[in-house]
């Protein structure tokens, strides 16, 4: 048997899915103020001088902070339904299904959040691992809840949650610079590329 390791956004969909998340859960007078405050670190990312944990983190700040945890949630579930379907890579579906088939250890490993990525994964039956936010009292802190799963925290909930002696092969799929610690620990890795056909 082999391991499957899935990125989401720009892996599975075909594209990043948090902005749009952020704008549908964001009053407009919300987000103007957050673009006002934000355009310095989001600049700097264009430009490659700010890490994109850094930006996500600034961005759920002003977006979520006092807002209501359950609220979210069940706005999360409306984009899983409704969104998130409409933008998946039919290629990258079919590579899940051939893993499937094949009786292969599956996970999708990806610093997007638990409120909309959650419900995604339960209605397509597969495992998950994500960011998460904070919340106190039913409120949202405006932080995560523990490391964004970006970068070696990808690798480091993969290892933790498998045993990687136990599969003949791994199989790793990102698209961004956070995947490559992923991709590192793989035996079989697919940047920006999704196999037909067994590998």
């Amino acid at each position: 048997m082999d391991l499957a390791l899935f990125d989401f956004d720009g892996t599975i969909t075909t594209h990043e899915t948090m902005p749009a998340f952020v704008r549908a859960t964001t009053g407009r007078p919300r987000l103007v103020a957050g673009y006002l405050l934000l355009w310095p670190v989001i600049l700097g990312y264009k430009l490659g001088l700010v890490s994109g944990s850094r930006v996500r983190a600034a961005i759920v700040r002003v977006a979520y902070a006092g807002r209501s945890a359950a609220w979210l949630r069940t706005r999360g579930e409306a984009f899983a339904r409704d969104y998130l379907d409409r933008h998946l890579r039919p290629e990258a579906m079919r590579r899940i299904a051939w893993h499937r088939a094949r009786g292969d250890a599956l996970m999708i490993v990806s610093g997007g959040l638990a409120d909309y990525l959650q419900p995604w994964a339960v209605a397509h039956g597969l495992e998950l691992s994500c960011s998460a936010l904070e919340s106190r009292r039913g409120r949202l802190t405006g932080r995560y809840a523990g490391p964004q799963c970006a970068g070696e925290e990808k690798a480091r909930r993969a290892a933790a949650r498998f045993d990687l002696s136990a599969f003949d092969r791994i199989h790793a799929y990102g698209d961004t610079a956070e995947d490559e610690p992923l991709l590192a620990m793989a035996t079989d890795r697919f940047y920006r590329t999704m196999p037909e056909t067994a590998a």
